[in-house]
């Protein structure tokens, strides 16, 4: 039986059912905090990292709103609007709402690019009550008259701020413009600041404020480590780490499309099991490789940031960043691809000599420091940094790791190679 606090926030029984079905015990903070005032109608501004289950937390009160209005299915109208920045993302959400929605009669579709327009107007004209779509493609949709956003009664923007991280603010715009005033509407973001708050405190009419984890907080169940390593070595060390039995299904992260596609063939040709996803890919090609990964026919799957957003593969025992993000926020949007549902995950960061301002940021921001890992033939010592004058509150400066660091005159850091044993250099 699913868990009464979801019958207690005065869900439906077809959603309770699909919940059920789901295997979903009991509600996350985000659903619980968000869900009973989405219920009510009131717009909402929700500051919520991934893998906290706030597709959920919008999505079963957007389905009980359709299936109380029961209003006729217009073609090329949709009731319900969710904007998404990534094709990934819009598809995993697509996926949400149809899992969700299984016992309702409620027609959901996706729209984003890379992918023929045809099909997706074809579904359009057929009626559909909930459209997720992508802001480029909605925006070429709208242009073809072949969608109308008149009848919007709901829109949500997920991931608001990525959306604006890459551009979309005056897409955005566009598609606002043409939706009713008289709506509900669902600000989701990784923070209350900046251009995401500004754009939000335009939006929304008296809105709820639930915010269930600080900004750029990192997840507690992820064992976060960071290896020191010369550039010229990481992909020997990357392929030492996947030899690891422990690691069942890898997420690896690099910062250039050319790095992704360069990692698979060295991986391939040494008989490990890998696919990239990246803009260049066509969705087509994006989805079997998502497909491929989520099954475990492939154990590694090498992805930019960008591309990344949106995904939601299970048992994802490990994530390693290749490369270093270019800041905080990326960091901990990388290494929530595992620690999902409750799960426990392993993270680790391997940084060359040119990626220590990287680390010393993202160390930084989240106010903790990455445990040193320094057992494998490949490590190189640094010496610690001297910390800001004023640093942030809580911050820590990076344990030694087994005397991975050595203080050097006047603090300046000075990097030494350290020896290594014959016998593991053989290898």
């Amino acid at each position: 039986m699913t868990d009464s606090s979801f019958e207690k926030m005065g869900l439906i029984r077809p959603l309770l059912r699909a919940l059920e079905e789901n295997n979903y015990k009991a509600p996350t903070p985000i659903q619980s905090q968000a869900i009973p005032h989405i219920l009510e109608g009131r717009d909402m501004f929700g500051c919520a990292q991934t893998g906290t289950g706030k597709t959920a937390a919008f999505a079963l009160p957007i389905l009980q709103f359709l299936d109380e209005l029961n209003a006729r299915r217009t073609p090329k109208a949709p009731l319900a609007l969710v904007l998404a920045p990534t094709r990934e993302l819009a598809e995993q959400i697509n996926k949400s709402f149809r899992a969700y929605g299984r016992y309702m009669k409620i027609r959901v579709s996706v729209a984003y690019g890379g992918v023929g327009i045809v099909p997706q107007a074809r579904a359009l004209a057929a009626g559909v009550d909930v459209l997720v779509a992508t802001p480029g493609r909605l925006l070429d949709l709208i242009n073809q008259r072949m969608v109308t956003l008149d009848n919007i009664r709901v829109l949500t923007l997920d991931e608001a701020d990525r959306m604006l991280d890459m551009g979309f603010i005056n897409d955005i715009k566009k598609i606002i413009a043409k939706i009713p005033e008289e709506r509900q509407t669902l600000f989701f973001s990784a923070t209350f600041t900046g251009e995401a708050g500004r754009l939000a405190n335009g939006l929304l009419n008296d809105p709820v404020r639930v915010q269930v984890s600080p900004q750029s907080s990192t997840v507690d169940r992820i064992n976060q480590k960071v290896m020191f390593v010369d550039q010229h070595n990481k992909e020997a060390l990357l392929h030492l780490l996947l030899e690891d039995e422990s690691v069942s299904r890898a997420l690896v992260f690099t910062r250039t499309k050319h790095r992704a596609n360069k990692l698979v063939m060295k991986l391939t040709k040494d008989k490990v099991s890998a696919e990239a996803i990246h803009g260049n890919k066509s969705q087509p090609a994006r989805l079997r490789a998502l497909a491929a990964f989520s099954s475990g026919r492939v154990k590694v799957l090498v992805a930019t940031d960008v591309a990344s957003r949106g995904i939601d593969v299970k048992d994802v025992s490990h994530v390693i960043n290749f490369e270093m993000p270019g800041d905080a926020e990326s960091y901990v949007h990388r290494i929530g691809r595992t620690a999902r549902a409750g799960q426990s995950g392993i993270a680790i960061s391997l940084c060359d000599v040119a990626e220590h301002s990287l680390l010393r940021d993202i160390e930084r921001s989240t106010k903790m420091s990455l445990d040193v890992h320094t057992d494998h033939p490949y490590h190189v010592e640094r010496t610690p940094y001297r910390g800001p004058k004023s640093g942030p509150s809580g911050y820590k400066k990076p344990n030694g790791g087994g005397g991975a660091f050595r203080r050097g005159g006047a603090g300046n850091a000075r990097f030494t190679r350290r020896k290594r044993p014959e016998s593991r250099m053989a290898g």
